[in-house]
């Protein structure tokens, strides 16, 4: 399970929820419900961490608590 905080909210136009990482640009997940939102996102991180990692991109260490709002 992933530190990092997401930002979870419905997409009329996605038909969705949308779940955004603040913390890793560009990272986001989407899915049909709340819950498989969650999961798509904690893979999704995992694959962004994995790929900065690769490029030898610096990654955030996860804050805890939201401070983009």
């Amino acid at each position: 399970m992933s530190k990092y905080e997401l930002v979870i909210y419905w997409s009329n136009e996605d038909d969705a929820f949308i779940a955004e990482v603040p913390e890793l640009p560009g990272c986001m997940a989407d899915g049909a419900t709340y819950q498989k939102a969650v999961s798509n996102a904690e893979r999704v991180i995992g694959e962004w961490v994995e790929t900065a990692r690769d490029l030898g991109r610096s990654i955030p260490e996860p804050r805890g608590r939201l401070l983009y709002a």
